[in-house]
């Protein structure tokens, strides 16, 4: 019990709480149903962000690339429904599919080259991005079938369903890399691939299939939010889908996930993700500019960089590295 109260974890509880309660104060109306849901709605599709990045923080690495991977899971999710014809349950597997075999394209290089993941996910961000833009000439896809708009807009007691759906993910992950084989020497291949090789783990198939993992993981993003939008749009993600790289940082870092790899908090990374959510939510509501929401939000990135890095010296120190 008193581990938990040092945790990440519940400092992120404690830290909801408090932006809640000065919100609430601030704006009587920061808690209304309405606002719950936007809430829920927005923190459903940061927390899949957040997952994203951290299965490849898993590995000591870093992916650039989930938002251009997200857009064009997405927009091959229009595509098979409006010019391919398929159903949208087919579409969901071809708009998977993609994402999933970019994923390993990902992968497979940062092994195969040696490189860090992170100059490797750079370029191939455009270069997925822009093959996205050429095949679709940047046309949006809208004619999506009724049940894809209305399951946007399906709330549960002001709990919108895409917020439900990120938890039920975020459950199956949990359970994936504490009980899973497969999940576990990610882990260790994250935390020290030279040991994990001895122990007869595949440490460069790990590290592929933790691409992997995080494409699919970026795809069921994107479909949450051409849920909510309601049709598959290229500039869902900004340009080069660099609009997602902020809360897909933010909420592992936040979370307890370690930079350096070998550990990675599923729950933080979801409650890192609601305080983000909260945090620009009241800003906005405070009529603070855009700028100003961002440049908090950077600050907030450079104290959770910062204090990875003091508690690794802090462990280091006390021989629990």
């Amino acid at each position: 019990m008193a581990s938990f109260f040092l945790s990440n974890e519940f400092g992120l509880i404690v830290g909801i709480c408090i932006f809640i309660a000065i919100f609430s104060w601030v704006d009587a109306n920061f808690w209304s149903p309405f606002n719950l849901f936007v809430i829920s709605r927005s923190a459903g599709v940061y927390a899949l962000i957040g997952l994203s990045m951290m299965a490849v923080i898993a590995t000591g690495g870093l992916s650039l690339a989930i938002g251009a991977i997200g857009v064009c899971a997405a927009m091959a999710f229009g595509w098979a429904i409006e010019s391919a014809g398929l159903h949208w349950s087919a579409s969901l597997a071809v708009a998977l599919a993609v994402a999933l075999a970019l994923g390993y394209v990902n992968g497979w290089l940062v092994v195969r080259t040696g490189i860090h993941s992170f100059v490797i996910t750079l370029a191939t961000m455009s270069v997925f991005f822009g093959g996205m833009l050429f095949l679709s000439q940047g046309q949006s896809f809208r004619a999506l079938p009724a049940e894809i708009t209305e399951f946007g807009r399906l709330k549960v007691f002001s709990i919108s369903a895409l917020f439900l759906t990120a938890v039920a993910v975020a459950l199956l992950l949990a359970a994936f890399y504490r009980f899973a084989a497969l999940g576990r020497e990610m882990l260790a291949a994250g935390a020290c691939p030279e040991a994990a090789e001895l122990s007869g783990v595949h440490s460069g198939r790990m590290f592929i299939l933790c691409h992997v993992l995080s494409a699919g993981l970026a795809g069921i993003a994107a479909l949450l939010v051409t849920a909510r939008f309601g049709a598959a749009i290229p500039s869902m993600a900004g340009q080069l889908g660099q609009d997602w790289l902020m809360p897909g940082f933010l909420a592992p870092v936040l979370g307890g996930t370690l930079l350096s790899g070998g550990r990675v908090s599923v729950p933080g990374t979801v409650l890192g993700a609601i305080l983000v959510t909260i945090l620009a939510n009241g800003l906005l509501r405070m009529s603070i500019g855009e700028f100003w929401v961002q440049a908090i939000l950077g600050c907030l990135l450079l104290a959770a960089v910062l204090g990875d890095v003091m508690r690794k010296r802090y462990l280091a120190a006390s021989g629990r590295a």
